[in-house]
């Protein structure tokens, strides 16, 4: 099901002191930091050869991510993003399978203007994921 990792999204108070910290300390290339209202959020990446880094930030009071960084406040990872080739055969085999998917069972546009779903955490051992499609 899963084709490669895309991201480690780690979750930050403040994006721009995030980018910073990042580039002052690492020496590394970030992109612009994109709005993400579907999502609640605000995010950057960070190219690797191998990967991204997702930084995100909640946009505004409603956003999902308030609640992980109440429980979190110096933030920390997020979730893992894992590419898929057909979102809607996975998403219809977890949920066959008991897996259970947060929010709409129908997937979104993402930072990548790809569809994208998460996956419940508790289902997951504790770690949220979200599948990409590619």
């Amino acid at each position: 099901m899963f084709k490669r990792l895309n991201h480690v999204a780690i979750a930050v108070n403040d994006l721009n002191k995030a980018i910073k910290k990042y580039k002052n300390i690492f020496g590394i290339r970030i992109n612009d930091p994109i709005e993400q209202p579907l999502h609640g959020v605000k995010v950057a990446f960070i190219e690797l050869p191998n990967t991204k880094i997702e930084l995100l930030e909640p946009l505004g009071n409603e956003s999902p991510l308030i609640n992980f960084l109440k429980k979190n406040p110096n933030g920390g990872i997020h979730h893992l993003c894992y590419e898929v080739k057909n979102i809607i055969k996975c998403r219809d085999r977890i949920l066959k399978n008991g897996g259970k998917i947060v929010g709409s069972f129908e997937p979104k546009v993402g930072a990548h203007g790809k569809l994208v779903i998460f996956l419940h955490p508790k289902e997951f051992d504790g770690t949220l994921i979200e599948l990409e499609e590619i």
